[in-house]
């Protein structure tokens, strides 16, 4: 299988994988980390190790780090224990985020709104940039509004956001405290992500984004900042996640961490120009394509192209019988397959949304990759639309 689906998940790093066998082959090792005898303290110090890379990929402290059960959950925990929080302290405790936001973080704000916290979405442009005085305006707008969630990476565009200056608008343009989320999921592992340098309150992050084993991801938080927890029964994580950490994952989540951290710059170096090659081929091959996103403020590894005339879900069925994955927008959908909904957020007509494939490379991608897919799209391109393209 050739694989153009990164942005849903990358395949387990072989030296991560190595180290969490190694751990788990350790019955040393295989203690309960909040156990106080040698077993539990042995299973304790890997977790604090692994906190301690992370933290350090992430520029942060290790105490401003929660380990979660991946991505979703560190969103969930932001965007609601924030809101709750605010909520019982009788402050604003709206929330604000942008129509393009991952279904994490929508989800969320569907729970607090039924919940009676107000919730407000900012557009965005065509491109699907986000304008910061257009944030600050509404905040100034909504003396209601407490909490900001605006991703760092829209997950089916591929477009960054400028977080340390959206960051520095709101704190320079609203006068009352505001608590600012960022999702940076898909941000983490190709580019350079920096939690103390952005002056945010919150961030998420996620293993399996980044060569790291699925079921593991984190928060991170300002080290005293007011959060109600979203499970109770326990005093894990400093009560802020409760449940019984697991070991061997977030041991891999450190080892991914830490070569994130040294590898950064290569992983780059390697799919943006694959990421050309696409583009430059896409456009010879199907002239037709319509590409969409940011051209400039980029991943530098993602795709989101329209090929008018084709159902997006037989494109994709038609590459993956030839061996080739791909998406037609986030993975996170219910798991069914569907046209891409940030483009229709984004105003796009309905047939071209339903046309659009999301291809998405990872740090092993290669140049041979790039023009098998190249080479076999134009065949059912034509296939598709001669059996009229539609489902």
């Amino acid at each position: 299988m050739i694989d153009f689906d990164h942005n849903a998940t990358t395949p387990l790093d072989p030296r991560v994988r190595g180290a969490m066998i190694e751990l788990l082959g350790d019955p040393a090792l295989d203690g309960n980390p909040s156990s106080v005898h040698g077993r539990g303290r042995a299973a304790r110090a890997v977790v604090e190790q692994a906190r301690r890379e992370l933290a350090r990929a992430v520029g942060a402290e290790p105490l401003q780090v929660t380990f979660t059960s991946g991505g979703t959950e560190a969103d969930a925990l932001a965007v609601v224990g924030s809101c709750r929080a605010l909520r019982r302290a009788g402050k604003p405790h709206g929330l604000l985020s942008t129509v393009i936001e991952h279904p994490a973080v929508l989800g969320a704000g569907e729970r607090l709104e039924s919940e009676g916290s107000p919730r407000v979405f900012v557009g965005v442009d065509r491109h699907g940039r986000v304008d910061p005085a257009r944030v600050v305006a509404a905040l100034v707008a909504g003396p209601e509004l407490g909490v900001v969630s605006i991703a760092a990476a829209n997950h089916e565009l591929g477009n960054r956001c400028d977080i340390a200056g959206l960051v520095a608008a709101i704190r320079a343009g609203v006068d009352r405290p505001i608590v600012i989320h960022s999702d940076a999921v898909q941000a983490f592992g190709k580019v350079e992500v920096d939690f103390g340098a952005w002056d945010l309150d919150l961030m998420s992050v996620s293993s399996h984004k980044i060569h790291g084993p699925k079921g593991v991801g984190a928060l991170i938080h300002r080290q005293h900042h007011e959060l109600d927890p979203l499970w109770i029964g326990g005093s894990q994580e400093r009560g802020r996640r409760v449940g019984t950490e697991p070991v061997p994952a977030i041991h891999g989540f450190g080892v991914a961490a830490g070569l994130v951290a040294r590898e950064l710059d290569q992983r780059r170096a390697s799919f943006v120009p694959l990421r050309e090659q696409l583009l430059v081929g896409l456009r010879e091959r199907v002239p037709d394509a319509v590409i969409h996103g940011d051209p400039e403020q980029t991943l530098g590894n993602t795709v989101l192209a329209s090929i008018p005339g084709c159902s997006g879900e037989l494109l994709l069925i038609n590459l993956d019988l030839e061996g080739i994955a791909v998406s037609t927008g986030s993975a996170c959908n219910s798991g069914k397959l569907a046209g891409s909904k940030v483009l229709l957020a984004l105003g796009v007509d309905p047939a071209l949304a339903a046309s659009a494939l999301r291809l998405s490379l990872g740090k092993d991608s290669s140049r041979a990759q790039v023009e098998a897919l190249l080479d076999r799209l134009p065949e059912i391109v034509e296939r598709v639309r001669a059996h009229g393209g539609v489902n």
